[in-house]
């Protein structure tokens, strides 16, 4: 290039700089017209007042854009309506849940029985210094007594003052508190097992250093272990930041025992405490699977466990900072695989030989886990019809359509059709081998005309199907399968939905609802939604299934005498599925088999006219029935939450 050239280029490029900082200038000015305006909109008082209703949409906005949720007045206020219930209900689980005086004094002067010694393993390794001083004081502050601290030091030199804090504590406790200074850290596997040596107690419990206790926490376990004989023992947790507990992000309420959940998610978590019998030897956590060295632990010793309790009181409360699991799992990425790690090895220890296991859309350590299928075996859908033809058209076209499992047949029960329409559409069935039409002689009841259907299934297994469903997902029937085959499950059950996309079933819960015998969880919420702590996206057990879709081994039906035909329409199927509770088997929610539900298109509503009557009247007799069991509570929901509402709100 030639100084010419050169010069014209330069020439050119000044010119662009030029209009450039012209167009910057420019820029400026309007962002400085702009921030005038914006001022006096934030300085306007209607601004600040609409500010929770924007709050409200915002976070609406944020939840992958579900504007179905609350994207008009009424969903809005919907949200702000649970928000406030859920900050009131907030209140009494903070400090204001801690024993006063009177009941510090019954607590710390009651004689249980048996006065277990309960040994705490807390592994210590560069903690803040307030946060030690605040787990050393909740466990100091017990109003339970009989209790020993184990502390294991790998912290560096420049944490010298974690030593000297636990020394300090430990000369006013009176020998409860034991610590040793480790040589080198070995990490949080082996730190807590070093912990273990140092234990004495006849029950061992798990504390993490950057964490608090609940003052009445051991009582509450030592009451369980005196009263049910417990042996492994949980309770409920929150998540907590600014060094407040009462500024609570996340208030997790458990359900009881659940080994499917369990599989899925780590929900047990905090604080568990248990016989050190259920030990293997001395190792505790395996190195193996640090990050998610308390599933892997949690999964073998419940493994081993007789009577898992679980206190359904918030009384863990867990710091949230950086680095922390509790702020995000990016902090431990590595915790993703070692979760998965262990729950493939503990299926395996059930006889599982193939198995999937991956991440869902809640959470990457909330798994789906997809059971290998044995063989081929015939299912039997029963679906029962009377008129409706577009509505049972539609459900088996999309079965025969959408279906990718082939071993199947359809046997339509026909109950008292009136329309010529039905008639047509029968005699065009009878031309395809997958589907047979049998008929039903006398009034309607849904109990009877099932198990008519059941009695000419030729299938091992059987899938009860309402006419007003349409299959969403392909593999549906696998999806039901995988753990209908399973030795200690019975029914199983699919999620569905209402033709606009919100949530008609996802699992029935005992007592919910005004007339205190069953309902559905999560009714009403948006397809999209991920459920209370993630449950809308993951296999779990539930007391009970709709009938609108559900799947059990045939032998399994008969076992427990198919539907009660006392129940001629409403609750058959949670009756159904009580029976196989109290037989002993699990009854399955999972969210991987979709279809829409059009719920009683064909037969009207339970709340009008005499249908109300018969509802009432089938009420009473199921609450006659199962007045023990409703009476003890759903184990799978937690008593914490109203039974008025269905979106896990808190009793208030």
């Amino acid at each position: 290039m030639d100084n010419m050239d050169y010069k014209q280029a330069y020439e050119k490029e000044h010119i662009k700089c030029a209009d450039l900082a012209g167009r910057v200038a420019e820029l400026e000015e309007k962002n400085d017209e702009l921030n005038f305006k914006l001022n006096r909109i934030r300085n306007n008082p209607l601004w600040k007042i609409s500010a929770p209703l924007r709050r409200v949409m915002h976070y609406c906005i944020r939840q992958r854009g579900r504007l179905k949720n609350c994207g008009n007045l009424r969903g809005v206020w919907a949200k702000i309506k649970y928000k406030e219930r859920e900050r009131e209900a907030m209140t009494r689980y903070g400090t204001a849940s801690f024993p006063d005086e009177k009941r510090r004094k019954e607590e710390t002067e009651t004689v249980f029985p048996h006065m277990v010694k309960i040994s705490i393993l807390v592994p210590l390794w560069n903690n803040q210094r307030e946060f030690q001083i605040q787990m050393l004081d909740s466990v100091m502050n017990q109003t339970y007594g009989n209790w020993e601290l184990c502390l294991a030091d790998g912290s560096d030199d420049e944490h010298g003052y974690m030593g000297e804090i636990c020394k300090e504590y430990a000369a006013r406790a009176d020998g409860r508190i034991v610590y040793k200074k480790l040589e080198k850290n070995g990490g949080i596997s082996g730190n807590t097992n070093e912990c273990l040596k140092l234990a004495t107690g006849e029950y061992i419990g798990l504390l993490d250093q950057d964490d608090i206790l609940h003052p009445s926490v051991l009582y509450e376990y030592v009451k369980v272990i005196n009263e049910q004989g417990a042996d492994y023992i949980y309770c409920d947790e929150t998540t907590f930041k600014n060094n407040d507990i009462n500024k609570m992000l996340t208030m997790h309420f458990k359900p009881d025992y659940a080994v499917d959940n369990l599989r899925a998610n780590n929900y047990i978590c905090h604080f568990s405490v248990f016989h050190r019998h259920l030990l293997d030897g001395d190792e505790l956590f395996r190195s193996k699977y640090d990050g998610s060295q308390d599933h892997d632990m949690i999964l073998r010793l419940t493994d081993r466990a007789e009577n898992i309790v679980h206190v359904p009181k918030l009384m863990y409360y867990w710091r949230s900072h950086a680095g922390s699991v509790a702020s995000g799992i990016e902090a431990k990425t590595y915790a993703i695989d070692a979760a998965k790690g262990a729950v493939a090895e503990h299926l395996r220890n059930h006889g599982f030989g193939h198995f999937r296991i991956t991440s869902t859309r809640a959470f990457e350590t909330i798994f789906k886990i997809s059971y290998q299928i044995a063989g081929s075996p015939k299912i039997s859908i029963v679906i029962a019809n009377k008129d409706h033809e577009s509505d049972l058209r539609r459900c088996i076209t999309s079965i025969l359509e959408k279906s990718t499992y082939d071993n199947y047949e359809i046997i339509v029960v026909e109950n008292n059709s009136e329309t010529p329409e039905i008639w047509e559409y029968y005699e065009k069935l009878r031309g395809d081998g997958r589907v047979k039409v049998v008929t039903y002689e006398g009034s309607f009841n849904y109990s009877a005309v099932n198990n008519l259907g059941v009695r000419e299934a030729e299938g091992e297994y059987i899938l009860l199907l309402n006419n007003d469903t349409q299959v969403i997902t392909v593999n549906w029937m696998e999806e039901l399968l995988m753990y209908a085959q399973r030795e200690d499950v019975g029914a199983v059950g699919a999620k569905l939905y209402y033709g606009d996309k919100t949530i008609q079933h996802a699992g029935v819960v005992l007592a919910l609802g005004a007339h205190r015998t069953a309902g559905h969880s999560h009714y009403g919420q948006h397809r999209e939604n991920l459920g209370y702590m993630g449950r809308l996206c993951y296999a779990q057990n539930v007391s009970a299934v709709t009938g609108a879709c559900l799947m059990v081994a045939k032998e399994l039906y008969w076992k427990v005498g198919g539907l009660d035909e006392s129940f001629a329409v409403s609750l058959n199927d949670v009756d159904f599925c009580i029976k196989l509770r109290e037989a002993g088997y699990l009854n399955v929610f999972t969210p991987f088999a979709e279809l829409y539900h059009f719920e009683s298109v064909s037969r009207g509503l339970d709340d009008q006219g005499e249908k109300a009557e018969r509802y009432e009247e089938e009420s009473a007799r199921f609450r006659a029935k199962w007045k023990a069991v409703l009476e003890k509570g759903d184990p799978y929901y937690n008593v914490n939450f109203s039974l008025d509402r269905s979106d896990f709100s808190l009793k208030v």
